[in-house]
């Protein structure tokens, strides 16, 4: 089959999207029944999507090279199965398959910013209609998007993320020579890797951080690491205050090379997104052999199953106490430790990249 996959969400700091975008990019070039792998991106065919994660800049074509190449991406885009990883397909694809992530531009539209909300208002129905198959992270996901917008459940599949095998459990020696950098020790702080925006819940997680101990925020400061998101004046603040008393730790966005030694080195890993299409960050840390808290919402409690402890995250006293007690129980967290490794080795990639291989045959005649 051929294959034309949009990779517009690669980029050098790539968020959750653009990871799975580029894990796309590897596994489906390894597929043998996939006969070409084309890149669609800015408008126009991509030879390397590397070079986007790169942050290099595309190379100016004269007018003629320009028009030979958009004459070729159209045909690709006619003759292709068509694939467009976040969200849409590209204007010229007639058909195709979708992933959606999730709905929190429908769902939440205060929390994003008004020009990807217009985004959607222009192109997300339409996308829907042309889109022969729609791939969904998880089943929570798949039923919101066949309730909210009509969609034939046929047409609706879900495809779980995969969590790298660089995520695993490492020793404080392997650990130490990343976070020193930070001033932290391995096994001593509290993590949260998420983009900070509002539907995760940040704030409420400082908030809860604040009213434990001081001896165990001495002992335990809250990491916080993901790029800067939108609508987010007021969390700022917050993390500047509880950072100037000496317990909050604000990394901004981490490089992906040292992201398995952050995740390994802490204490507990505290997730109180209130709504999450999949949620591979708490993945991510169980595979590292961390102890986790999820909030008890959207997806979380589907993709984490028993292995991670669920809160409200919009209960203060709640969380602290949950935190406290994942702090300072070694059984609960020798426990929880185990249950996660053996939860985190469910999802794979290679079986995402093979799932997904499934959907693409579903809508393409055989030879």
């Amino acid at each position: 089959m051929r294959v034309a996959l949009c990779v517009d969400a690669l980029a050098p700091h790539p968020g959750g999207i653009g990871r799975y975008t580029w894990e796309l990019c590897q596994g489906l070039r390894h597929r043998g029944e996939i006969s070409s792998l084309h890149y669609v991106a800015r408008g126009r065919l991509i030879d390397e999507p590397e070079r986007l994660l790169r942050g290099e800049r595309l190379p100016r074509r004269r007018l003629l090279s320009r028009l030979i190449a958009d004459r070729k991406r159209k045909q690709v885009l006619r003759t292709s199965l068509v694939h467009g990883p976040n969200y849409f397909l590209p204007q010229n694809a007639d058909h195709g398959v979708i992933t959606v992530h999730d709905l929190s531009v429908f769902r939440f539209p205060e929390s994003h910013p008004a020009e990807r909300v217009k985004a959607f208002e222009l192109q997300f129905i339409r996308s829907l209609e042309r889109s022969l198959r729609i791939i969904t992270d998880t089943e929570t996901v798949r039923r919101e998007l066949i309730d909210m917008f009509a969609v034939d459940p046929e047409k609706v599949t879900a495809v779980p993320l995969g969590v790298s095998p660089r995520f695993r459990p490492a020793g404080a020696e392997a650990v130490a020579g990343v976070v020193e950098q930070w001033g932290l020790a391995p096994g001593s702080y509290g993590l949260c890797v998420s983009t900070q925006e509002p539907r995760k819940k940040i704030p409420e997680l400082i908030r809860a951080w604040r009213s434990l101990p001081r001896s165990i925020r001495d002992r335990f400061p809250l990491v916080l690491a993901g790029g800067s998101g939108w609508e987010n004046e007021t969390l700022l603040a917050e993390i500047e205050s509880a950072a100037a008393e000496g317990w909050v730790l604000n990394l901004g966005f981490v490089e992906d090379a040292v992201l398995p030694q952050l995740y390994a080195g802490a204490a507990l890993f505290v997730y109180p997104s209130t709504y999450e299409g999949f949620g591979l960050p708490p993945l991510e840390a169980m595979a590292s052999g961390v102890p986790v808290i999820v909030a008890n919402q959207s997806c979380l409690p589907e993709v984490c199953g028993d292995a991670a402890r669920y809160v409200d995250p919009d209960d203060t006293g709640g969380l602290a106490a949950a935190i406290h007690e994942s702090l300072c129980n070694a059984d609960w967290r020798s426990e929880t430790v185990q249950r996660g490794l053996n939860r985190a080795a469910q999802f794979t990639w290679d079986r995402c990249i093979e799932d997904t291989v499934g959907v693409y045959r579903s809508v393409t005649p055989r030879s």
